[in-house]
């Protein structure tokens, strides 16, 4: 199986179901959150459509990649999300184990292929992964910046405890 076509096939779900989670938002912070992930995801699988352009000598057949995993699993779907959302708005560091997951799993294949070639391109997806990561963490951040924002310390903003 081509392991290009199958990270694009999962990039692609990943963004259709942020979509779908932006649409049903009750609150505008998770619409914004949701809705940049979906961006987010969509420069991702542009990324990769350009590694697959320019890999295209290279051979990028996996043999032992199962197709099963060619599916996108989200945790956060397991559950209510828009409940564990509204309880637990850190339930976004599961985006993040997804993401960290990706990496792994890509990591591990390139340890497992015998094959340069597809070593090689197994390592460049990771590294593509390692760059999405760290936007998915930049946008928590920016969307969460508000509510940390501190111009003096005489005015804050935060809690007394």
């Amino acid at each position: 199986m081509n392991i290009l076509d199958c990270a694009i096939k999962m990039e692609q779900e990943a963004r259709i179901y942020y979509e779908k989670l932006a649409a049903t938002a009750p609150i505008p912070e998770m619409k914004n959150l949701f809705t940049l992930l979906a961006e987010s995801e969509q420069e991702h699988h542009d990324a990769l459509l350009k590694i697959k352009e320019n890999a295209d000598s290279l051979d990028a057949t996996f043999k032992e990649f199962p197709e099963s995993a060619c599916l996108f699993k989200p945790l956060l779907a397991k559950r209510d999300l828009v409940a564990e959302l509204i309880k637990q708005p850190d339930a976004y560091q599961d985006i993040v184990k997804e993401e960290e997951q990706g990496i792994r799993f890509y990591d591990d294949l390139a340890t497992k292929s015998k094959d340069d070639n597809a070593r090689k391109l197994l390592h460049k997806i990771a590294a593509e992964e390692r760059r999405h990561l760290s936007i998915v963490k930049n946008i928590y951040s920016f969307i969460e910046s508000p509510k940390n924002f501190l111009v003096s310390g005489e005015f804050s903003n935060l809690k007394e405890y």
